[in-house]
């Protein structure tokens, strides 16, 4: 079968793939249009397999929410340049992949990749995706929230996908329609995506984070004639700050700082009339 300009053309449209790459393609599968797809995509498993120790430090950081609010998704899709990142071929795999993985239950990144996307798992969409867009291209920091009784999940994208954060709150009720309670959380995902917080509450800091900040002080106060158990209580009130610049609750709102994250929670469920925690958050970024 001749290999015309137009069945190259049709097959360029449908993979992306150059010109050259496509009607060699199509001389080794007598013009089948399919079979080339299918080849270009076998060589792209094996080009995948030659980028996969490339360094990715681009991409984007994207949220999904389930219509009912219940549940949400955050992850990021990391590629080798920022070029690929802007490109509307990478845009579309990550809506893809996002409205994949939100219909699922998966709740971990190895179940996530196992999910069926296109004509296979998003795992074997995105390898043939690396054909199309010739980079190394990676699927990571996978968290899925659900809530279990009241409450929402809720999400922000900040910088145009290079910080997601990804929230659940636990209510006393349906609060949905509440506009004090939807300007809450918009405000709260904000401020993690801004203060980047190491951990919740206190006992979420990591203890090694802790007691690197206690030798901190330790070393500044190593000259001081003080006894040790005064040295101690300036430590625990160097600490009180430490947590207040680390811990969600603690920090003072991005917009306020007068306000600590844990009083605006308070003032708003008082407004409403019910009860208002924030049980968890994922901040992912890009870099």
């Amino acid at each position: 079968m001749a290999i015309t300009a137009s069945l190259v053309k049709e097959l360029r449209e449908k993979t992306n793939v150059g010109m050259m790459e496509c009607k060699k393609a199509l001389a080794e599968t007598g013009g089948d249009i399919d079979a080339a797809i299918k080849l270009l995509r076998e060589r792209g498993a094996v080009k995948q397999a030659k980028k996969a120790d490339r360094v990715v430090t681009e991409g984007t950081v994207a949220t999904k929410i389930s219509s009912c609010a219940k549940s949400g998704i955050l992850f990021k899709l990391s590629c080798e340049t920022d070029f690929v990142s802007r490109n509307d071929n990478f845009k579309a795999l990550v809506e893809e992949i996002g409205d994949a993985i939100i219909e699922s239950d998966a709740a971990g990144l190895e179940a996530a990749l196992a999910v069926s996307c296109a004509e296979g798992t998003v795992d074997s969409h995105l390898k043939a995706k690396v054909l199309e867009l010739g980079e190394n291209l990676v699927l990571s920091d996978f968290v899925r929230f659900a809530v279990e009784g009241e409450g929402s999940v809720s999400s922000y994208i900040h910088m145009g996908g290079k910080v997601g954060v990804l929230l659940e709150v636990a209510t006393g009720g349906d609060y949905s329609g509440n506009e004090a309670f939807q300007n809450l959380v918009k405000d709260i995902t904000l401020h993690i995506a801004a203060a980047d917080p190491a951990g919740l509450n206190r006992e979420d800091i990591p203890e090694e984070l802790v007691e690197a900040e206690k030798g901190i002080f330790r070393k500044q106060m190593e000259n001081e004639k003080k006894p040790a158990e005064i040295i101690e209580k300036i430590i625990t009130g160097k600490l009180g700050k430490f947590y207040s610049e680390q811990c969600l609750t603690e920090q003072g709102f991005v917009k306020d700082p007068s306000v600590a994250i844990k009083d605006l929670v308070a003032n708003v469920a008082k407004e409403v009339g019910g009860e208002i925690s924030i049980t968890r958050f994922s901040r992912v970024s890009i870099g």
